[in-house]
């Protein structure tokens, strides 16, 4: 497969970058993607809600009245779920909200989601770019050149790159990551993914030497 390169000034560069199909050319398994942001999401709770229970709420040791001749309901504790101040009945406890996935649905899953990005034309692939000094007006300049500035855009570089980072981080909706930390839900969760040309190129390597170890 071969993909367009564009510059920062938002026109195409002359060559192409060729990448494969088997990377970014597939048929979009959502299964795998489902499972996959499923697991991410599951994965961010802490897990630490918690209520108190009747037996952990402070006093309540006394029976507030004695059982017969009130005319009243009995009542053993003022602690009672039932009373203001008790404790709570079936409340959130402490758990782990942990979920495992396997590495060949995690690759499957990453190549879905970069071959539907393509295949629903929300992938740019940008060369390489770099700032000297931090700039949001360069990277303003860049999303206006390419069309993207009013989108939800996420940005994927080759590495760490501070000043771009930094630049754009301020601009609202706006992501960047680096490719290599970058999970099927970040890729998926924007209307328009940019990746540099070599993270386009180290994603390609990565997703087709882990094909190969499959098989």
């Amino acid at each position: 497969m071969l993909l367009d390169v564009y510059k920062i000034d938002g026109t195409k560069a002359g060559a192409k970058l060729e990448v494969a199909d088997s990377v970014f050319g597939l048929e979009p398994n959502l299964h795998s993607i489902y499972l996959t942001v499923k697991a991410y999401l599951a994965n961010q709770r802490q897990g630490t809600s918690k209520s108190k229970e009747r037996s952990e709420v402070r006093g309540g040791g006394k029976k507030p009245w004695k059982q017969k001749g009130r005319g009243g309901a009995r009542a053993g504790s003022s602690r009672s779920p039932l009373w203001v101040g008790g404790g709570t009945i079936f409340g959130p406890k402490p758990r782990d909200h942990r979920q495992y996935i396997n590495k060949k649905v995690k690759s499957l899953a990453k190549k879905s989601a970069l071959s539907h990005k393509i295949k629903d034309e929300q992938f740019v692939v940008l060369e390489d770019f770099n700032f000297e000094e931090i700039k949001t007006a360069q990277f303003v300049s860049i999303l206006k050149n390419l069309k993207v500035d009013e989108k939800k855009v996420t940005l994927l570089t080759n590495g760490t790159l501070q000043n771009v980072y930094k630049s754009g981080r301020n601009i609202d909706r706006v992501k960047i990551l680096e490719a290599q930390n970058a999970s099927t839900y970040d890729i998926l969760n924007n209307q328009v993914l940019i990746i540099q040309k070599s993270a386009v190129e180290y994603l390609n390597g990565q997703l087709s030497v882990k094909e190969a170890a499959v098989n």
